[in-house]
């Protein structure tokens, strides 16, 4: 499986939301249940500010992807995960220096 190895360039959000099944009864009551056994996927919303050149390999690494293949990728301090990126944006900066900001959804398979 191919392994994104660039590091973000500014501090990257995390998003958890967990998977869960609630019931709900009268006057406000409710049960919750959590669907499945990973039901805590991680989001990363990552944004990279680099030199074109850096920045094409980047862009053809997702593009490679197509959303369909997923890859490794290691968030610092947290574990290794599977990721798939379904949209990223390309965003011309200056003379020779571009960013792409991608969210990675984290997958099961």
């Amino acid at each position: 499986m191919p392994t994104f190895t660039w590091r973000a360039t500014y501090d990257a959000s995390k998003t958890v939301t967990p998977k869960v099944d609630v019931i709900k009864f009268g006057d406000s009551y409710e049960q919750r249940q959590g669907k499945g056994i990973n039901r805590q996927p991680r989001k990363y919303s990552l944004m990279f500010k680099r030199l074109k050149t850096e920045i094409d390999a980047i862009d053809a690494f997702l593009a490679a992807r197509g959303s369909v293949e997923s890859f490794n990728y290691t968030h610092p301090g947290q574990s290794i995960g599977v990721f798939v990126c379904r949209e990223w944006t390309r965003t011309d900066v200056a003379r020779g220096v571009d960013s792409i900001s991608a969210t990675f959804e984290e997958v099961y398979e």
